[in-house]
């Protein structure tokens, strides 16, 4: 298997089109003013590799907002294909999707879901997961910037895109990494949630506002920074899952993703991050003699607080040094049937 990646910081998709060669799959990111264009324009250029393609913040090296990359695989072998309506019926195309994973006599060891969503995530992951836990495969993927994705060409909304991708040269495994550790032990059951909304109304019986602005001492206003620092987490076996806050409402607060009533949450503070992608880094050495290409989705909350402490250029030279490294920033990022924030996910190809 061979990963390359081509990219305009200008977003100039034409100049880098014609640099891609022999692909079996491709995978696009660019911005939402261009991304219907672009999209017709690299299946015209390319109608017979499959692609899929979202919107958000392509890096590979290095990272400007605005531009465009796409990334060409070879020596795999690739179904795309979409889940429609997935905000109503996530089932809908799921024959599709086993069909897909048959087509290419997909295992475990080296067969790999990538996907990008655009609307119901965790009830979307667990649809696929339903087909990809019989034979084993890993997922990882993301949420769209703007709510579009493209298959082969064409461009939909409340739908999720995917590509089962199988290296024909060796072993995939896919990664997670959470920059965010529970500041103790206490545990907070969540109650009066609404799941349309992601909103949780009491923690522990006491308005969840009340509760995450005291334990900071912050006014409300300020409750959308506190989560670079401190988000929630969702404890799930040995597992946490970080639960980014977006905004207080009423009496409670609307996250970016879902919370139910009983979940048991606890409050995460951040580590040191140089350590923890280190870490990382050495995992992946440990797994992998040789290393075609790592896919990447980035939370755009990690990019942001990597911006705002002067680590994004360190941090991308970092995972560049494992091989031909390469990703998006998403809104969400997702692990085999983890929905997640604040978090990366990757795929490794060896």
């Amino acid at each position: 298997m061979k990963q390359s990646y081509y990219k305009s910081d200008s977003g100039d998709l034409g100049s880098i089109l014609g640099q891609v060669g022999n692909a079996d799959l491709i995978i696009m990111i660019t911005v939402n003013d261009r991304f219907e264009m672009q999209v017709k324009q690299l299946h015209d250029k390319y109608p017979d590799i499959p692609s899929i393609a979202t919107t958000g913040h392509f890096y590979g090296n290095s990272l400007r907002e605005g531009g465009v990359g796409i990334v060409a695989m070879s020596g795999v072998r690739a179904a795309a294909g979409v889940l429609r309506s997935v905000s109503t019926m996530p089932m809908r195309d799921i024959k599709e999707f086993e069909n897909n994973v048959r087509a290419v006599n997909a295992n475990s060891n080296n067969t790999v879901c990538i996907d990008f969503c655009a609307g119901n995530d965790a009830m979307t992951l667990a649809a696929m997961n339903a087909v990809l836990k019989r034979s084993g495969i890993s997922l990882m993927g993301g949420t769209a910037f703007d709510g579009k994705v493209a298959v082969n060409g064409k461009v939909y909304e409340d739908a999720c895109a995917y590509a089962i991708v199988r290296n024909e040269g060796g072993k995939v495994k896919v990664y997670k990494e959470n920059l965010y550790r529970p500041m103790d032990s206490r545990r907070f059951i969540a109650s009066g949630t609404d799941r349309s909304k992601y909103y949780i109304g009491s923690l522990n019986g006491k308005p969840a506002k009340a509760v995450y602005m005291n334990e900071f001492g912050i006014d409300e206003r300020d409750i959308s920074k506190q989560t670079f620092s401190n988000p929630f987490g969702k404890i799930t076996g040995d597992e946490i899952c970080i639960i980014s806050l977006k905004e207080p409402s009423g009496n409670g607060l609307c996250c970016y993703r879902q919370v139910n009533d009983s979940d048991v949450l606890t409050l995460l503070q951040i580590g040191d991050h140089r350590e923890i992608v280190a870490e990382t880094i050495g995992k992946i050495r440990n797994d992998f003699k040789n290393i075609s290409g790592v896919f990447a989705v980035n939370c755009a909350f990690r990019y942001l607080y990597f911006k705002d402490h002067n680590y994004l250029s360190e941090y991308l030279q970092s995972m560049s040094r494992l091989g031909t490294f390469c990703g998006f920033v998403g809104n969400g990022e997702h692990y085999n049937d983890q929905f997640i924030n604040q978090t990366m996910s990757c795929v490794v190809f060896g």
